[in-house]
């Protein structure tokens, strides 16, 4: 496993690497010891995710608050998305910056969007399947999120605003200079 450190630092790809011939292709897409040997510390993933969306979809921005803050480890079996991680530390360097990554079934690519960020992403493929692990457990109750589309952050998602599909909960959002409910930047921001 490779792992790249993006440019806000705190948000992480994980290459895994892939062994393949002509009978098709094995990879670990997860290995605890090396992830916790590269942050330097340990990180317990208790619950999975999956989702399966068409073309155009949007799921986000959304993170959760403390106690149940996530850090998230997030990849695309099948398809392709535009995966973006939104610092949303107070007096964090990055504050109000966003990192946006390609996954897809082919580069197998994963990222690592610690606590303190807000999450989404869009599909660019005709269908996606989309999972990842998580530290928290899911809580209504912290549930959160800012507009996919606010103009002080300016996320390219690379698809028309006309071809975007969005539930309900998205659509109304907070912008986030709106938004009271964010993080205090700390430099243990995985951690529980």
């Amino acid at each position: 496993m490779n792992f790249i450190r993006t440019e806000i630092p705190d948000v992480v790809i994980c290459e895994p690497k892939v062994f393949g011939d002509h009978r098709g292709y094995f990879v670990e897409t997860f290995r605890e010891d090396k992830l916790e040997e590269f942050l330097g510390f340990k990180i317990d993933f208790c619950q999975d995710n999956e989702s399966k969306s068409s073309y155009g979809v949007l799921r986000g921005l959304h993170y959760q608050l403390a106690p149940h803050a996530q850090t998230k480890l997030v990849r695309v079996i099948t398809g392709k998305v535009l995966d973006v991680a939104v610092d949303i530390r107070k007096g964090s360097p990055t504050f109000g910056k966003y990192v946006a990554v390609e996954l897809s079934s082919e580069n197998k690519r994963q990222l690592l969007v610690p606590r303190g960020f807000a999450h989404g992403f869009v599909v660019l493929s005709e269908e996606a399947t989309f999972a990842y692990k998580v530290d928290s457990y899911y809580s209504p109750e912290c549930d959160r999120g800012i507009a996919f589309d606010d103009k002080d952050i300016n996320i390219d998602w690379q698809i028309p605003h006309d071809k975007l599909s969005l539930s309900d909960k998205d659509t109304k959002q907070p912008k986030f200079n709106e938004t009271s409910d964010l993080f205090e930047y700390s430099v243990d921001y995985y951690k529980k």
